[in-house]
């Protein structure tokens, strides 16, 4: 199983140590700057060299982001970083220092939008403030699929007048085309399963493999939740499991499906219209409304012409059920749903969620 994200990229991913030399120049260009820098807070290594270059130049280091707080945390206590003593200050202490004696270590490099960053760039972040001075880097690449959230803070960054570095500031994690081909001309692998990225990945490794030599039929591609069962002679998908997102609305977890789902979308777009009428028990004679309740659809006062109309509409509906005696109330309210549909659309091209509701007096 090898990881797809960087198949689609010839040659090799560069080593890890590239980074410092531009965080170095950087440091050495900027002295006069407060310099935050946005990464993976995963990324120990990387941390290391921000603080190795904020060492150099004599800047005490803040580490922001709950996640950055916490990695950074372990891996000092378990000797996988060397942070130089008196180099961290807590980020209360950070009014003591000159901007230009001070490095920001944050979360939020993908644009997420409850990370330090974010909240720095959208001025909601309790305690740090963006200054036209300050120099960001943005030491990674925007996932596939976080282009959008990346650009936003970038654009918010910059209309506080700050300058954002991205360029030369990373280097990917992942392996590319020539590291894949090490790897399985090493292994020789009988199945292939490419994982990690996108559908435009895994088929790119998957060319890849075969050009290595492996069958087509031995290249296996699954989908999240697919079981699959390998043997000596042969493979196959044997079941599909639930995977995916758990979605947690207030106390229940994994309790919202796709039709609650699909209802809350179409309100969301469309609205919400009640028709609320009372019939009288067992002779079914209309005793009050049709009466019309929106919310989301239109705003009722500067369309009280339309409502009357759409008043009216049931009201015929009613009684053109009442005449032929429909006693099921579950006809009423598809007959009632089904023309005051027709009408909305024709005359306004909507289509929102109407509600009958019929009572019983």
């Amino acid at each position: 199983m090898c990881d797809s994200t960087n198949a689609t990229r010839a040659g090799f991913t560069p080593s890890e140590k590239t980074v410092g030399k531009t965080f170095d120049n950087i440091f050495a260009d900027h002295k006069n700057n407060r310099i935050i820098v946005a990464t993976f807070a995963s990324n120990v290594d990387r941390v290391q060299q921000v603080i190795n270059s904020a060492a150099k130049y004599g800047r005490k280091v803040v580490v922001e982001g709950r996640s950055m707080v916490n990695v950074i945390g372990t891996a000092s206590e378990l000797g996988y970083i060397n942070i130089p003593d008196g180099t961290l200050i807590e980020i209360d202490q950070l009014k003591n220092y000159p901007d230009e004696q001070t490095v920001l270590i944050t979360t939020g490099s993908q644009g997420e939008s409850m990370a330090a960053l974010s909240r720095m760039a959208s001025s909601t972040h309790k305690k740090i403030s963006i200054k036209p001075t300050d120099v960001i880097i943005l030491s990674s690449h925007p996932i596939p699929g976080n282009e959008k959230a990346v650009s936003k803070v970038i654009n918010e960054l910059s209309m506080k007048g700050a300058e954002v570095i991205s360029d030369d500031t990373h280097v990917s994690g992942h392996a590319c085309q020539e590291e894949i081909k090490l790897m399985y001309a090493l292994v020789r692998p009988k199945y292939a399963i490419p994982v990690h990225g996108e559908y435009r990945h895994i088929m790119a490794q998957k060319n890849l493999v075969q050009a290595m030599g492996t069958p087509k039929e031995n290249v296996i591609i699954m989908s999240s939740g697919d079981v699959v069962e390998l043997g000596q002679e042969s493979w196959k998908i044997v079941d599909h499991v639930q995977a995916g997102g758990i979605l947690v609305d207030g106390l229940g977890v994994g309790d919202v499906g796709n039709i609650v789902l699909r209802d809350r979308q179409n309100l969301a777009q469309n609205g919400i219209i009640v028709v609320v009428l009372t019939l009288e028990k067992y002779s079914n004679q209309l005793l009050a409304g049709p009466d019309i309740v929106s919310r989301g659809f239109v705003y009722v006062r500067e369309s009280e012409d339309l409502m009357e109309e759409a008043r009216n509409v049931v009201n015929d509906a009613v009684a053109d059920c009442l005449d032929r005696h429909v006693n099921d109330w579950g006809k009423i309210k598809n007959v009632i749903r089904d023309s005051l549909s027709d009408f909305l659309w024709k005359r306004m091209k909507r289509n929102p969620m109407i509600l009958p509701i019929i009572m019983e007096v």
